[in-house]
C-alpha cells in the first residue's frame, strides 16, 4: 500500500485529538499538517492543547512540535502539503460546507466527521462494511465541483453506528418495515468530560439537539441507492427515535425494536450477526475489526464498560434479542462513539478510499 501524507482540520477538539491518537502510528498515513482556529494557529500542537488534552493516552511526541495552521487562511498551504485531510470542526454548517468544498476545489480530498454535507446527494455517507457502493457518486461530485481529484466523503452520525449495522444484514431477504430506537449517548459525543460538564454527574438529560432527526433520517441515505450519479434515499423503513444523554464517558447504547416484512428466525439472526463480513474485513483494512458484529448471549451484556473497546473500539456489540409484544423483535446494541462512531470510522473510510484508488494522484 502507498504512503499518504494527511492533515487534520479541527485538530485541537475532542474528535481531532482522537484522530491524532489513531493516526500517530498508522501504517499507511503520516500526519504532516494540523489546523484549528485562529487562537491556536502559530503555536506548536503541544502548546495548543496544553491543559486541554483529554485522551487517556499521552500526546504523541511525533506531532507535539507540529505548528498548527489556521484552517481557513492557510487552506492552500495545507492542501499543497497533504494527500487528503480529515475534518472535524466546530463551526456553523454553512461555514463547514464552504471550508470542505474549498479544500476539495484545491484538489485535496476531505474525509468529514461533520454533518454539514450528509444530505448533499452526491456526497457519499459511507459505513465501509455496509454501503461502499455509494462511493461511485464521487465522480459526479467531482464534475459538479470542477475538480480532477478533490471531493468530500462523510461519515454518518455516531448515534446510528450500532443499530444500523445490526439491522443491515436483513434488508435484502427479510425487509425492514418499521423501527423504534432509543439511544443512550455518552458525554464525549458532546465533546465533554465530567470535569467540563459537572452537571452530567448523576444526571440524565432526555434531549440531544438534532440527534433524533439524524437517527431517523440518516439510515435511509445509507440504505439508499445510486441513480444517475446521486444517492436516492430509501423510502422505508419508517424509523422513530428518542436520544438521551447519559452519565457515561464513552459508548453509545441503543434499545432497538423492529418489524420485518418477513420475520426471520432468532437463531438465524444471531448466526448472521456472528458471521457477518463486510468489504472492510475482506480487504483487511488496518482499522477494520476482524469481527464487526458480535452477539453476546448473557442477559446483562453488552455493557458499556466491558464492550465499548471491543476490537479497539471498532466493533458493534449486540445482545438481549427476544420477541416483543408490539414488534417482531427487540435487542440491545453498543458501539464506541468516538472510535467507530467518529474518528475511527473516518480513518476506516479513508483506508477504503485509498484501497479503491480514490486518493491516487
Amino acid at each position: 500500500m502507498k504512503h499518504y501524507k494527511v492533515g487534520i482540520i479541527g485538530a485541537t477538539g475532542m474528535v481531532g485529538q482522537r484522530f491524532i491518537t489513531l493516526l500517530a502510528d498508522h501504517p499507511w498515513f503520516e500526519i504532516t499538517e494540523l489546523a484549528a482556529s485562529g487562537r491556536s494557529a502559530g503555536r506548536t500542537y503541544a502548546e495548543a492543547v496544553a491543559g486541554r488534552w483529554v485522551m487517556t493516552t499521552p500526546l504523541p511526541e511525533k506531532v507535539a512540535g507540529i505548528i498548527v495552521k489556521e484552517a481557513e487562511q492557510d487552506a492552500e498551504k495545507i492542501a499543497a502539503n497533504v494527500d487528503f485531510v480529515f475534518c472535524a470542526v466546530n463551526m456553523d454548517k454553512a461555514a463547514i460546507k464552504a471550508l470542505e468544498e474549498r479544500f476539495a476545489r484545491l484538489e485535496c480530498p476531505v474525509i468529514s466527521n461533520n454533518s454539514a454535507q450528509r444530505w448533499v446527494d452526491d456526497v457519499p455517507m459511507v459505513v465501509p462494511e455496509l454501503n461502499p457502493e455509494h462511493l461511485a457518486v464521487i465522480e459526479h461530485q467531482k464534475a459538479r465541483l470542477g475538480t480532477k481529484r478533490g471531493f468530500v466523503a462523510v461519515k454518518s452520525n455516531c448515534s446510528i453506528q450500532n443499530y444500523v449495522p445490526a439491522l443491515h444484514p436483513f434488508i435484502k431477504d427479510f425487509g425492514l418495515k418499521n423501527i423504534a430506537v432509543c439511544t443512550y449517548q455518552a458525554i464525549s459525543g458532546a465533546g465533554k468530560t465530567f470535569d467540563r460538564w459537572p452537571e452530567m454527574v448523576d444526571n440524565v438529560i432526555p434531549y440531544i439537539g438534532g440527534e433524533e432527526e439524524k437517527s431517523e433520517q440518516e439510515p435511509l441515505k445509507i440504505w439508499g441507492s445510486v441513480k444517475d450519479g446521486v444517492i436516492v434515499k430509501a423510502e422505508k423503513p419508517l424509523i422513530t427515535a428518542q436520544c438521551i444523554r447519559v452519565p457515561v464517558t464513552d459508548g453509545h447504547m441503543s434499545a432497538v425494536f423492529v418489524n420485518f416484512d418477513k420475520k426471520p428466525d432468532m437463531q438465524y439472526m444471531i448466526d448472521t450477526w456472528n458471521n457477518f463480513e463486510g468489504l472492510a474485513q475482506k480487504l483487511q483494512l488496518p482499522s477494520a475489526p476482524k469481527k464487526f458484529l458480535n452477539y453476546f448471549t448473557e442477559d446483562d451484556r453488552p455493557q458499556t464498560k466491558s464492550e465499548r473497546e471491543l476490537e479497539h473500539g471498532m466493533a458493534v456489540s449486540i445482545g438481549r434479542l427476544r420477541p416483543d409484544t408490539l414488534f417482531d423483535y427487540k435487542f440491545i446494541t453498543l458501539s464506541h462513539n468516538t472510535l467507530r462512531g467518529a474518528a475511527g470510522g473516518g480513518v476506516l473510510l479513508a483506508e477504503l478510499l485509498c484501497a479503491q484508488g480514490y486518493m491516487d494522484r
